[in-house]
């Protein structure tokens, strides 16, 4: 029986990833520890989600060490996330040959490294180049879902990839009190010791426990393509986070944000006529794909938006008429229930099977995470009320993060799997930054002259900004899940292939009626 989200173009979850949608070229990988490579891979989000929360909670305290201005030491930040979107698609490409597990390891080892200098006293300096090191491991989950997606069965794949996609979201309730402890008994860093400890326990139990890739052709490095994308990545990232400094309105940032425009259109451009693309741009005209780019980027507006608000909410002194006055490790507590819900409600959201279709679980995402940042903006004179707050986003990032990595990998061929994930990784982190720098805008636009501290409207006015961007999640969802015309049938969402020849890339057969 044909669902109706079938009929809509929008292929359900449960068949996305069918044990004979491997070509003829490849073969699946052995395991030889089959029960420990989830709780590894799951290990790799956790370490990306650690390495990422690191930067955050320690701006204040790294301006206050090094001397410098809370600006500068922003940086320490938007550094990582700058490297992580640029590693990302190209560790993604890597990942797709028959080099993944050496991809996977180089990327460990380059996080140990960076973890290690990071956590020297040599100044800001070698703190940021550490810092951009680890960048280096936010291209590690893409990995481990096309890990998954190849080396487990079909019914433990699906579960495995929404896990997977759900670790770095959560994980973000997880390092940030890890951090806030570090940074207050143990001092700035013992986080950074902590990440190095985490990267090489993790650098050893993939080699034990992860396998090689499948047998598949090489695919040559689209070398053009890797400087377009990492140039107009770089111009995008660092308007975006430098706006607030150097004002939105000046010519510098303008000619930035021009030059982000024209590098990516022109890595598009150039992408579409390749023939070893760094990600196959035609595979995200896939609705399904389309989907999940387009609510991952949107959606991560609000989520982050929202984590920034509560974080700088709850550390505003009592003295501002509004605020708690809390510390790093109680402000890193309130993002707890974020974490458990979005993990418990991702779990309930695959034993829904096929009844979790993209059409009612993305709204209901949505309409969840709505829900919580409309409760920041009516009910947030409480820590408590922040806490239930936050679960209550966690459930709508839960729901929604469960069902994206269906649709991507459902529409795209396996050996493609890594390079789309990783595309939908940087969906994620231009969708991350920009909230964090609307809040950031917002807030400074309520801050009157010579006031160190915005006003409580500020935190309305960015609460409202954060409803929208999850309002307009859930209108595309609706949109792009119910209408339009039926698309091409992946390879993994028709459940087989054609006969190819050993090397040649495997087709799809045409859609049907």
């Amino acid at each position: 029986m044909t669902s109706p989200d079938d009929k809509n173009g929008i292929p359900p979850l449960q068949p996305s990833i069918p044990a004979s949608a491997r070509t003829s070229a490849e073969s699946a990988p052995a395991l030889r520890h089959p029960r420990a490579l989830v709780p590894v891979l799951v290990s790799l989000g956790m370490l990306v989600a650690v390495v990422s929360s690191l930067g955050a909670p320690l701006i204040p305290t790294i301006a206050a060490e090094d001397h410098v201005a809370v600006s500068t030491a922003q940086w320490a930040l938007t550094v990582t996330m700058l490297v992580g979107a640029i590693a990302t698609p190209v560790m993604g490409r890597l990942g797709d040959g028959p080099y993944r597990k050496n991809v996977i390891l180089t990327g460990l080892a380059v996080v140990l490294a960076g973890s290690l200098l990071a956590a020297l006293p040599l100044g800001l300096t070698c703190l940021l180049v550490g810092r951009a090191l680890q960048g280096v491991g936010m291209g590690l989950v893409p990995l481990a879902i096309a890990t998954a997606r190849d080396a487990l069965p079909p019914e433990r794949a699906r579960s495995a990839v929404a896990t997977l996609s759900l670790t770095t979201a959560a994980g973000i309730g997880l390092g940030y009190p890890i951090t806030g402890l570090f940074a207050q008994y143990l001092g700035m860093y013992a986080g950074f010791w902590f990440a190095a400890a985490t990267a090489a326990a993790a650098l050893t139990a993939t080699v034990i426990v992860v396998p090689a890739a499948p047998k598949r052709p090489t695919v040559p490095m689209d070398f053009p393509g890797a400087l377009l994308l990492a140039g107009g990545m770089a111009a995008l990232l660092v308007t975006l986070a430098e706006g607030e400094r150097w004002g939105w309105g000046s010519a510098p940032l303008l000619a930035l944000a021009v030059a982000a425009v024209v590098l990516l259109a022109g890595w598009v451009l150039h992408s579409m006529h390749s023939t070893h693309p760094l990600v196959r741009v035609r595979l995200i005209k896939d609705r399904g794909v389309l989907v999940a780019n387009l609510t991952t980027m949107v959606g991560g507006v609000g989520t982050y938006l929202l984590i920034a608000l509560v974080t700088r909410y709850v550390q505003t002194p009592e003295s501002a008429g509004y605020g708690f006055g809390s510390s790093i490790v109680v402000t890193g507590l309130l993002l707890v229930p974020f974490s458990a819900a979005s993990l418990v409600t991702g779990r309930l959201v695959r034993m829904l099977g096929a009844a979790a279709t993209p059409a009612r679980m993305l709204p209901l995402g949505c309409l969840l995470s709505l829900a919580g940042l409309v409760c920041f903006l009516l009910a947030r004179s409480s820590l408590w009320g922040i806490g239930t707050m936050m679960a209550l986003a966690g459930l709508g990032v839960g729901v929604t993060f469960a069902v994206t990595p269906g649709l991507i990998v459902g529409g795209v061929p396996a050996q493609e799997t890594g390079s789309a994930m990783s595309f939908n990784q940087v969906m994620k982190y231009i969708g991350y930054s920009t909230g964090s720098a609307l809040s950031a805008v917002i807030l400074q636009t309520a801050t009157g002259p010579g006031a160190a501290l915005p006003s409580n409207d500020g935190y309305r006015t960015a609460g409202l900004a954060g409803c929208a961007a999850f309002v307009i999640t859930g209108i595309l969802a609706v949109v792009l899940t119910r209408t339009g015309t039926r698309p091409r049938p992946s390879v993994v969402a028709a459940g087989h292939v054609a006969p190819v020849a050993t090397g040649e890339r495997a087709r799809p057969e045409p859609s049907r009626p």
